[in-house]
C-alpha cells in the first residue's frame, strides 16, 4: 500500500468510526502498527487536517482543511440521504458499499447542524425482501456499458432453460424483485431483459459497439412505453 493511499485510508478511518477513535482501531483500519499510525496522524496534520486527541485518549477529526462544506438544503439533504441508503439497502454489493461510503464522505464535508441532521435523518430505506444477489460481477458488467463493449455468459431462463448469451450491455435496471441488465442479444437479434441473478461465466470481450449504446437505449424504452409492456426478464 503506498503511503498516499494510507493515509487516505486513515482518513476514511477517523470520519467513519466512532469518535474518539483509538490508535488499536485505527491501525487495524489501515493495516499498520501503532508507530506508523502515530507518525500518520502526525503527517495528517501537518498537511491541515484538525485532529483532536492523542495517544490512549482516542483522535477525533475536527475539520478537514481539503474538504469544504458543502451546501444543500434541507429537503436536498434528505432526498440525497434517502437515495443512498436505498441503495445500500438494495444495491449490488459494490454499489451498497459504495453508497455507505458517499455517506461518510458526505457527513464530513457539511456544517455541523446538517451533519447532526444526516446522522438522525427522519428518512430511512428498508427491504424486507431484498432482490437477489447477482451472480456475476455487477462492477464488471457496468464498465462493460460504458465502455460498449459485447459481454458474453451462460444464462438461465425463467424456465429453467440454459443458454449462452452474446450481448450489447445497455443498461443495469432494479425491478421489484431482480437486477436485470437491458441489451440488444446478438442471439435473438432483439431487446432482452436478463436478471443478474441467472447470469454466469460473464466474459466482457474487444468488440466495441460504440456509439450505439445511447441510441439503443432509448429506442428499447421507447418501444417499451408505446407498446405499454412491462419489462419482463426472460
Amino acid at each position: 500500500m503506498s503511503r498516499t493511499h494510507r493515509l487516505f485510508q486513515l482518513m476514511q478511518a477517523l470520519r467513519s468510526l466512532p469518535p474518539p477513535a483509538t490508535a488499536g482501531q485505527l491501525a487495524e483500519a489501515t493495516g499498520v502498527s501503532a508507530r506508523t499510525l502515530y507518525r500518520d496522524i502526525d503527517t495528517l496534520r501537518e498537511l491541515g487536517a484538525v485532529i483532536d486527541g492523542e495517544a490512549g485518549f482516542g483522535y477525533t477529526l475536527i475539520e478537514d482543511a481539503h474538504l469544504p462544506p458543502l451546501g444543500f438544503k434541507d429537503d436536498e439533504l434528505e432526498a440525497l440521504v434517502l437515495g443512498l441508503r436505498e441503495v445500500a439497502a438494495v444495491g449490488d454489493p459494490a454499489l451498497a458499499d459504495a453508497a455507505r461510503s458517499a455517506l461518510v464522505k458526505l457527513r464530513a464535508r457539511l456544517p455541523e447542524r446538517q451533519a447532526h441532521r444526516l446522522r438522525h435523518s427522519v428518512l430511512v430505506a428498508h427491504r424486507f425482501n431484498p432482490p437477489p444477489a447477482p451472480t456475476i460481477d455487477s462492477r464488471v458488467l457496468r464498465e462493460a456499458c460504458w465502455e460498449e463493449r459485447v459481454v458474453t455468459f451462460d444464462y438461465t431462463d425463467k424456465q429453467g432453460v440454459p443458454t449462452q448469451r452474446s450481448v450489447q450491455p445497455l443498461s443495469i435496471v432494479l425491478f421489484d424483485q431482480s437486477h436485470c441488465l437491458l441489451a440488444w442479444c446478438l442471439k435473438r437479434d432483439d431487446f432482452r431483459a436478463f436478471r443478474l441473478d441467472r447470469m454466469s461465466a460473464l466474459h466482457v470481450t474487444e468488440t466495441s459497439f460504440r456509439p450505439a449504446r445511447a441510441p439503443l437505449l432509448k429506442t428499447y424504452l421507447e418501444n417499451l412505453t408505446a407498446a405499454g409492456d412491462r419489462l419482463v426478464p426472460f
